[in-house]
């Protein structure tokens, strides 16, 4: 789908989140090859970027414009990138944060780590994108108002199920609570459905494989950053993109 919508709506660049690119779970140098030849630009992660084979020299290469969360202390690799815009000449800011609500392990602060990037990078470069990678909606609401005129954009990910409540907030920030999935339309969040019955009704622990046939949901957003002083920076659409591919077909 992606050189079929590039195609359409001629983006300046392709950001996608790949925490889950390595069959289901982690990262890997294969498929980034894969989704940079589709046209992806930039990567970004979540709370399996530190999986997969060799994924710290992955992440610790700065050839690959890739990032896992910036408040994952600790981590290999990076929490933001300033990206040149080959189209039209200018700088983006990407940013990567995990939520702590739900989350297994202590992540540190994500407002402070955002407060932190911004003093950093965001002064001189106007078009600033987060991918916010938490399960709770309200976690990532509070962060999409607590970054409403500071950023271009926070879409959301880690939930796999798409929000309907893509908007422009008051002072010029697109968001999103989650764009959702690009995976296998028949599952439970990419997974074999018969497992989990097990998992959620007998407590059971099973093994969480990845649908291997049927029809692939692809999900993703459209976002048309002004580039017009003064709204320079300020979101101006935002849509939400699905497309149900039947199985066999592209």
């Amino acid at each position: 789908m992606l050189p079929k919508w590039r195609k359409k709506f001629s983006p300046d660049v392709v950001i996608a989140n790949i925490e889950n690119i390595a069959h289901g779970k982690g990262i890997g140098i294969k498929q980034i090859n894969e989704l940079c030849e589709a046209g992806v630009d930039i990567f970004t992660g979540g709370n399996h970027s530190l999986e997969g084979k060799d994924f710290d020299k992955v992440l610790d290469d700065e050839t690959i414009p890739i990032l896992r969360p910036a408040n994952i202390p600790g981590a290999p690799g990076r929490g933001a990138l300033v990206y040149e815009v080959k189209t039209t000449d200018k700088k983006l800011l990407v940013i990567n944060l995990i939520g702590q609500v739900f989350m297994k392990p202590e992540y540190e602060n994500p407002f402070l780590a955002a407060d932190t990037i911004l003093e950093e990078y965001g002064r001189s470069i106007p078009y600033k994108i987060l991918d916010w990678h938490a399960d709770a909606t309200s976690e990532k609401t509070v962060m999409g108002w607590y970054l409403d005129g500071k950023v271009s954009a926070v879409f959301g990910t880690h939930s796999h199920v798409p929000t309907a409540d893509a908007k422009i907030l008051p002072h010029g920030t697109a968001y999103i609570s989650d764009i959702g999935m690009t995976g296998p339309l028949n599952s439970v969040i990419g997974v074999e459905i018969e497992p989990s019955f097990l998992r959620f009704k007998n407590k059971e622990k099973t093994n969480m494989n990845p649908v291997e046939e049927g029809p692939i949901e692809v999900n993703a957003i459209f976002v048309e950053i002004s580039e017009k002083s003064p709204e320079t920076g300020k979101a101006v659409d935002i849509r939400h993109l699905r497309k149900i591919i039947p199985a066999g077909k592209i």
